[in-house]
């Protein structure tokens, strides 16, 4: 379970990027997050793993409060949480099984990783994660040579081969294809709900957040001005999100969808 609590981010300048924002994630719930430019999604994603330090706030994901921990301490946290990115940050020299056994650096030694000799049990399940998301036959392959599709699926299971108790996922479909980015968020619901692993998906996409989130939260200005299920997330509600827009080509897209 994670739990953000009264979490705030001012910056140097003085923006105030995140303001009071307090919810509870149960494990195996898939969140969407959504919000105009600048609401302070990615603020809040990268807060939560400390890429970024909130100015104010806790934050906890099981018995361990993530704010506070020191150096060494948030290495060792930072391997629960996985993090799928919407430009893949795979390494384009290296081949897919390699870029999915990369997610257990955290695990094993330096020499093991330079090396690449990754113990059996890490290799066997980078093979089932692959299978899992349909590139069994692309383990050989190097990551420069795929489709952006087959991109994100490597960068799902790289995420999931670290054991994560948490996944964050930022704008995972911001640069798919209609088809793809609904197989793609096909996909990490149903390795979501597999594993029980509670998820953030920070999206633009209003339609697909609808379509495959259960809970929705909106962020406007830096506060949650939303929080629910798809279901309520009517036309005043996203007037409140996005200010005001004609709402009724959103409603005909997510039926046609």
């Amino acid at each position: 379970m994670l739990s953000v609590n009264h979490l705030s981010k001012t910056y140097a300048a003085g923006d105030k990027a995140l303001d009071d924002v307090t919810f509870t994630i149960p494990s195996g719930q898939v969140v969407g997050l959504i919000g105009p430019s600048g609401a302070g999604k990615s603020t809040l994603i990268r807060c939560i793993n400390r890429l970024v330090e909130p100015t104010s706030g806790s934050i906890q994901l099981g018995d361990t409060t993530i704010t506070g921990l020191s150096t060494s301490e948030l290495r060792a946290v930072r391997r629960r949480i996985g993090m799928i990115f919407q430009e893949y940050a795979l390494v384009e020299r290296l081949t897919v099984m390699e870029n999915v056994l990369s997610g257990r650096l955290g695990y094993v030694s330096f020499w093991r990783s330079f090396f690449r000799k990754f113990p059996a049990e890490d290799v066997q399940k980078a093979f089932a994660l692959l299978a899992r998301v349909g590139l069994t036959d692309h383990a050989n392959k190097r990551a420069d040579a795929l489709s952006g599709g087959q991109r994100q699926r490597v960068g799902i299971a790289r995420a999931l081969e670290q054991d994560p108790q948490l996944l964050l996922i930022d704008e995972p479909t911001a640069s798919l294809d209609p088809k793809t980015s609904r197989q793609v968020m096909r996909l990490l619901l149903e390795m979501c709900n597999e594993r029980g692993l509670p998820a953030i998906i920070n999206i633009h996409d209003v339609v697909l957040a609808r379509q495959f989130t259960e809970r929705i939260i909106g962020l406007q200005a830096g506060k949650i001005v939303f929080d629910g299920p798809p279901s309520e997330l009517d036309e005043s509600v996203l007037t409140r999100i996005y200010g005001e827009e004609d709402w009724k080509t959103l409603e005909h897209d997510s039926e046609a969808a």
